[in-house]
């Protein structure tokens, strides 16, 4: 995975259009606060570990395995998002918007594909399992 500084970052994601795909990228621990991604990005395989996302606007993103683990999503919007075979385990998701969020698995050849939420901080009263596409959280 190649690495990117947060302004080169901010940069290409604002230059990607509806439908574009974004692969391998490592965003790891970079500042994106109040980010805005266009409507139907792809990200596939890409890494957030601990990247500040505060505010940022996901809209209709598609992640499909990518690690987030300890991202700062608090106050996200993460309306019509989809997360397939992501890592979110210690996310903090308090205050996101999770309207039509969905968390799904790939197939992945010898390992199980699901997306991951153990430790994810969300508001008191929200349960995640309700967003796995098969209910089974």
């Amino acid at each position: 995975m190649s690495r990117s500084s947060s302004a080169g970052t901010r940069e290409m994601l604002a230059s990607a259009t509806y439908g574009h795909s974004l692969e391998r990228l490592t965003f790891d621990g970079l500042q994106l606060l109040s980010l805005r991604l266009p409507d139907l990005l792809w990200l596939k395989r890409c890494s957030f570990v601990g990247a500040d996302l505060r505010h940022a606007t996901l809209e209709g993103a598609r992640l499909i395995l990518c690690d987030l683990r300890d991202a700062d999503l608090r106050g996200a919007s993460l309306r019509g998002t989809a997360f397939s075979g992501c890592d979110l385990r210690g996310a903090d998701l308090r205050g996101a918007d999770l309207r039509h969020l969905r968390f799904g698995s790939v197939n992945t050849g010898n390992a199980d594909g699901r997306t991951l939420v153990t430790g994810v901080r969300s508001d008191r009263g929200v349960d995640l399992t309700t967003y796995f596409e098969d209910h089974q959280g």
